[in-house]
This record gives C-alpha cells, sequence and structure tokens, in this order.
C-alpha cells in the first residue's frame, strides 16, 4: 500500500489524498525508525500509511490528506505531541480525526493530559503492531459511525427545511441552541430579531417547563403524547414549536431537537375558501368558527356586526350542507389538517 512522507509536496490545490478503499493513517514521531514494525504491520494490513516527523509537518499533514486516524507520539521536540492535538481538534477541519497517543511516558498525569489534549486512546512504548491496529480497530469504527450519523442527521435536517419544516437543537439547561437549519435561523430572525446562541426566552421558557418538569424524553420514549406545542404570532402568521427528540444524553435535560413550522391564516383561508366554494369573507367567518370564537368577536376580529356574522354563517352552513357550527367547524377541520397537517387548531 502507499507510503508518503510529510516531506513530499502537496498535492495540487491542497487535495485530500486519493485513499481509493484503505484507511489513512498519519503517523507522528520525529524518529519514525523506531516504528518500522508498526510502520510495516499497518502497510501489510491494507493501511494507506503518512508520515509526519515534527508538529507543523503533522498539521500540514492532517489537513491535506485528513486521514482517517493520527498516531502521535506525545514527547518530540519543538512543538510536542499534546499541542499537536490540542490544535487538530481547534480546526473544524481535523476536529473529527481520532488520535491516539504513543508514549513513554506512564505517569498517571501524562496519560490524562494525552485525554485532555484531545486523544481518545494511548498506547506505551514499546510499541505493540497488533495491539495498536486492535485498538486503531475501535475507534475507526466509531469514527465511521459518527460520520455516518452526522450525514445522516444532515440529510433528515435539508429535507425538513425542503419541505417547510425548519429545525434547531436546544440545550435544555442553558438554552443554547446546538444546531440549526437555514430556514430555522431565518425563522427565528423574522420573529424574534437578530440572530443569537441562545433559543428565544418563550421557547427556552417553555422547553423547560415540559422537559425538566414533565419528563418528556419518558414521554417520547414510551409514544405517549407530546407535550403541548409552541406557537408565536406575529400577524396574520404563526409559528409553532414541536418538541421531537432528545439528542445525546439526558444530563441537566439534555439537548432537543425541535420541528418550526410557520402556518399563514391567509392560506388556511384561501384553502377553505377554494374547497368548499366560499366567499373571501364567509371563508374568513369560517376560520374563526374552527378557532372557537363566537359571533361577537368573529365580529371585532373582521370589523362587522355580529348580525353580520350570523348572515354570513348562515350562508356557509347552507354551502357545507350542516346545520351547526360544531358540524361546520369539524368539517372544516378536517379538510385543513388534510391540506395543511401542521395546522394546531
Amino acid at each position: 500500500m502507499t507510503t508518503t512522507a510529510a516531506s513530499h509536496p502537496p498535492a495540487p490545490g491542497g487535495a485530500a489524498l486519493d485513499r481509493s478503499d484503505s484507511d489513512v493513517v498519519l503517523i507522528v514521531d520525529d524518529v519514525p525508525d523506531n516504528l518500522a514494525v508498526l510502520h510495516d504491520a499497518l502497510d501489510e494490513s491494507g493501511y494507506t500509511v503518512l508520515v509526519a516527523m515534527h508538529g507543523e509537518a503533522a498539521l500540514q499533514r492532517a489537513a491535506q490528506a485528513l486521514p482517517d486516524i493520527v498516531l502521535l507520539d506525545a514527547m518530540m521536540p519543538g512543538m510536542d505531541g499534546f499541542e499537536v492535538a490540542r490544535r487538530l481538534k481547534a480546526s473544524p477541519q481535523t476536529a473529527h480525526i481520532p488520535i491516539i497517543f504513543m508514549t513513554g511516558l506512564t505517569e498517571t498525569e501524562h496519560l490524562v493530559a494525552a485525554l485532555e489534549a484531545g486523544g481518545v486512546d494511548y498506547v506505551t512504548k514499546p510499541i505493540k503492531p497488533r495491539e495498536v491496529m486492535a485498538r486503531m480497530g475501535v475507534h475507526l469504527g466509531a469514527a465511521r459511525k459518527a460520520r455516518a450519523d452526522a450525514s445522516q442527521a444532515r440529510e433528515a435536517r435539508n429535507a425538513l427545511d425542503a419541505f417547510g419544516y425548519a429545525s434547531i437543537t436546544v440545550r435544555a439547561l442553558d438554552g443554547r441552541i446546538v444546531w440549526q437549519t437555514p430556514l430555522a435561523r431565518e425563522l427565528l430572525q423574522a420573529y424574534f430579531g437578530e440572530a443569537s446562541p441562545w433559543a428565544p426566552e418563550p421557547v427556552q421558557a417553555w422547553l423547560r417547563r415540559h422537559v425538566l418538569l414533565d419528563n418528556a424524553a419518558e414521554l417520547l420514549a414510551q409514544a405517549q403524547a407530546e407535550p403541548p406545542r409552541l406557537a408565536i404570532d406575529q400577524g396574520a402568521r404563526r409559528l409553532t414549536f414541536r418538541l421531537h427528540q432528545q439528542a445525546g444524553d439526558s444530563e441537566g435535560g439534555g439537548d432537543w431537537l425541535i420541528v418550526m413550522r410557520e402556518v399563514s391564516d391567509a392560506k388556511i383561508i384561501e384553502s377553505m375558501s377554494l374547497s368548499f366554494k366560499l366567499t373571501a369573507r364567509e371563508a374568513e367567518v369560517l376560520y374563526w368558527v374552527v378557532k372557537g370564537k363566537i359571533n361577537r368577536d368573529i365580529g371585532d376580529i373582521l370589523g362587522a356586526s355580529p348580525a353580520t356574522v350570523k348572515k354570513h354563517l348562515e350562508r356557509v352552513f347552507a354551502k357545507l350542507g350542516v346545520e351547526t357550527r360544531t358540524a361546520a367547524a369539524g368539517m372544516a377541520m378536517n379538510r385543513i389538517r388534510q391540506l395543511h397537517p401542521q395546522f394546531e387548531g
């Protein structure tokens, strides 16, 4: 298989290495000859092996080739392995790459330092190739699963956006937005003002109320009724928030996926007008009947007298073939939910 030293010129344009079907391993050691046996074992096992002999070369090589895993010597002249690991983890480009430290240091403080710097594991020198490859297999498998999960999550979020469902993940304990889709960002800014790393206060309060007090994770896991949704009105538009599922562990309430959907009263009224062959005013009256308003309230909303609302409603009953507002509301609600599944009623 391929063996490449860090001193070789990078691919044109800094392109990532063509890894074919093999996993790419970057070995970082100032005396790589000490690892010849490991190098040969990796090569014979089908890995593509890259070598860097100092910290700066390791950072450049990792950014260029994006290896699947890094085997990193802890003690090197100049930039040591701990600093290399910290810089790799600080870069979004390389933060996902698992790092296994190789060290002759066996004091607990050094092992802790390796893990705190971003290492997922460590092996002590002299290196035992079979042990190293066994540990690599575990961490490569975990990394592949994490990438697959992240890819599925991105696809799911993109699908939600495509169908008009924005989504965010919010940490229940402090209200921080862990991630959000582009549509979610647009809607939050439209309804709550400038972008913020924190969920709007009404959303935080709603989340705390139903997650921290009602044990929502258990309810959702048991497929029981979901917690009540949050609705924020803005004129004829409404933004609804639905608690979807817990993401990650449950410490401090955990992180929660929230699906958002914008609903327009005008679109619903228009669809009722078309469905039941109502005038625009009749559709408006029927809409507010569905919302549970009495004639006096509907009149106040539409700027009409209760008597006028009553006449409109009589014509609505005739067109729908019903005799009561309850029957009219039920028929309209069924049609609305067919056309607008996100409607809250």
